[in-house]
Formats: structure tokens, C-alpha cells, sequence
């Protein structure tokens, strides 16, 4: 049994979000698969982890080739738990989603999917995101799975480079115009709030936001492919060093 690929998932839309089982159906058969995913939402959590309370897990299912898990904490606690407490040795993959909402652009930044990522990375195991361009809780995700199995394929059999993993995002359509390997497109979130006034007096917050593709017309980038039928796949560093200005801030006088 040692001797198949041993794959952990996770997800920051709960253990019971089709997302989660429908990347289970994709992989299945392609060896061990253990599933250690928040018990309930966890959308936006990034790299959040749990300090000040206790975290717990429980078995909700066991197959042959598949056990799963729901967890208390965030999605990276997930990962940090499962590699603590649940799995056998260190998994082949590490895989995140398949989450309801793309994780494209600047969008990585904020989700706990890529969390999931960033988490497998940090600790030098190949780690994919996978994500659908669909926010619905009972989103199509048929299209993906050929490609989700093929892409896991790749990454167990070639591996990743350490500090590299693998950002993933599919338009929402019914066939795909082939994979476009691509950068993070340059854009930011605008107008993110909606201000609401309570009947009771005072204001309150809904998070919102209208998303501000700074550069549409680049062929390169991530929303680009998603917007003209491609999966996009952006290979994404955990080294965040901006190398290009160390000389420049060396420059700078610091006498005080």
C-alpha cells in the first residue's frame, strides 16, 4: 500500500460542499486519499490559524482508499493537524478545493483554498489549488475533473520545484479551449463594503466589492484565460522577497 500515492485534501467551503466531494470522485483510485476539511464555511480564512482555543477532529468516514475527516479549526489548521495526527506518512500531494469561486489575480491572497496551498508548500510537499469560476452551492464541476486528475497526475509523477506550488482556477463553462500555464494578473478589490443602517440604530457592514482587472488586454495573465475559456494554471512562490529592490534599500541612508 506504501508504494501508491498518498493524497490529502482540504477546503475552506466545509467537509460536506460538493466541491470537496467532487474532487474526491476525480482523484479516486489514483491512490490513498485522507480528507481532513473544516466542519463548516471557512471562505476568505487565507492562512488563518487557531491560537486561542482548542482545535478537534473527528472520523466521519472511512473507505477503502478514502477517510475523511471534519475539523473545528481553518483550513490550514486542517493540513496542520492532519500531518500531525491523522496521516501515515508524508502525502505524495497536497490539494486544496475544488473551491465554489475562483482564486485567480489577487484573489490568492485572501483564500483559505490557496491556504491550504501555501500550508503543503511551507512544509516541501507538492501542493495544488483547485477552483471553479462558480459560487453556487451546487455548481457543474463535471468539466474539471478530467483535467484535476491529469494535473495530479503530472505534479505526482514530475513533482514541484521546493517553494512552488500550483494555483488552478477553471471557467465556468461547459468545454474548455485547452490549459493556458499563466502569471497572476495584475488588480485589485474596489467599493468592498455595503453600509446598512440597523432598525435598532447605528450602521453595519456587508462585505462585497467590485473586482478592477488592471491589465485586461494581457494574453498572459490569469483572468485572461478564464475570460476567453481556458484553465489557468499560475505557478505561485511562498518567497515573497521583492529581490529587484534589495540594492535599492541598501542605498538608503539609515544614520540616525
Amino acid at each position: 500500500m506504501n508504494n501508491r500515492p498518498l493524497i490529502l485534501l482540504s477546503n475552506d467551503d466545509g467537509v460536506t460542499a460538493k466541491g470537496i466531494n467532487e474532487l474526491i470522485k476525480a482523484l479516486n483510485g489514483l491512490g490513498e486519499i485522507i480528507v481532513m476539511a473544516p466542519d463548516g464555511p471557512r471562505s476568505g480564512a487565507s492562512s488563518a490559524i487557531t491560537s486561542e482555543s482548542p482545535v478537534k477532529f473527528v472520523k466521519v468516514k472511512k473507505d477503502k482508499d478514502i477517510t475523511i475527516y471534519k475539523c473545528s479549526g481553518t483550513p490550514v489548521d486542517c493540513i496542520k493537524l492532519a500531518l500531525h495526527a491523522v496521516v501515515p506518512r508524508t502525502p505524495d500531494v497536497i490539494i486544496g478545493g475544488i473551491n465554489h469561486g475562483d482564486n485567480s489575480s489577487v484573489n490568492v491572497h485572501y483564500s483559505g483554498t490557496m491556504g491550504i496551498v501555501i500550508e503543503g508548500c511551507l512544509k516541501g510537499i507538492p501542493s495544488i489549488g483547485f477552483s471553479l469560476c462558480n459560487h453556487s452551492f451546487d455548481a457543474d464541476f463535471s468539466p474539471t475533473l478530467p483535467y484535476i486528475r491529469k494535473i495530479t497526475e503530472n505534479v505526482i509523477k514530475h513533482k514541484l520545484p521546493q517553494g512552488i506550488c500550483l494555483n488552478v482556477n477553471f471557467p465556468d463553462v461547459a468545454e474548455y479551449k485547452g490549459v493556458k500555464v499563466c502569471q497572476q494578473t495584475k488588480g485589485s478589490w474596489e467599493n468592498e463594503w455595503k453600509t446598512c443602517v440597523h432598525p435598532r440604530g447605528g450602521e453595519y457592514f456587508w462585505l462585497t466589492g467590485n473586482y478592477k482587472n488592471h491589465e485586461p488586454e494581457n494574453e498572459e495573465s490569469d483572468h485572461w484565460a478564464l475570460d476567453n475559456g481556458y484553465v489557468a494554471i499560475t505557478p505561485t512562490q511562498i518567497d515573497v522577497t521583492a529581490y529587484h529592490y534589495i540594492n535599492k534599500l541598501k542605498s538608503w541612508d539609515y544614520t540616525i
